[in-house]
């Protein structure tokens, strides 16, 4: 067999909603029903998603997620967050939705994560392997990002980067980057 095509099919509480929040990132609605269930299909270049509607659904407790590969995630990050700017004034990187950043590694932008308003969570991530990271810096971005965007421990995150640049010397290449994760990751926490 070749070709194969699989279309996760993710919880939320309003097909309305949902469709509304990926026009917003450049997608086209492909399918919509509201009866008998409530299922709406979106699609941006070869990214499918579609979704069905739950009574009762509680985003905050989703545990739904969905791994998107791309060759450039940069350029996808930077169109979803000019539909976030057009609509919202900003980027929300804070509560249900939000879009964190993608992170600096050995001078690369990786992987990003868009938490939809049915609060899955669709993992962005470059097609080819990233090389480990080589400074402590770096290494503590990665355990921060993991804790914070993987597992949504920003707190955790929090005290990882606080404890690393407590001891860079701030020369490091990924130093900015460090500390502009720290602050995202501090108004991630004030606006939850």
């Amino acid at each position: 067999m070749a070709n194969e095509l699989t279309i996760p099919l993710l919880p939320c509480p309003s097909i309305d909603e949902i469709a509304s929040f990926y026009e917003m990132l450049g997608f086209e609605i492909t399918y919509r029903q509201t009866r008998p269930n409530p299922h709406v299909a979106v699609r941006r270049e070869d990214i499918n998603l579609h979704f069905f509607g739950m009574d009762g659904y509680d985003p905050a407790q989703s545990y739904s997620t969905c791994l998107v590969i791309v060759a450039d995630t940069g350029e996808l990050f930077e169109a979803f967050a000019a539909g976030m700017r057009s609509v919202h004034g900003k980027l929300l990187v804070s509560g249900i939705p939000r879009m964190t950043r993608p992170r600096l590694r050995n001078d690369r932008y990786t992987g990003f994560t868009v938490v939809d308003p049915g609060g899955n969570w669709i993992r962005i991530n470059k097609a080819a392997a990233e090389p480990e990271a080589r400074t402590k810096l770096a290494k503590a971005m990665e355990n921060a990002a993991r804790q914070a965007d993987a597992r949504g421990d920003e707190r955790q995150g929090l005290k990882i980067l606080e404890g690393a640049l407590k001891r860079a010397t701030g020369d490091e290449p990924e130093f900015q980057a460090v500390q502009e994760y720290r602050d995202e990751l501090a108004e991630r926490i004030k606006g939850v």
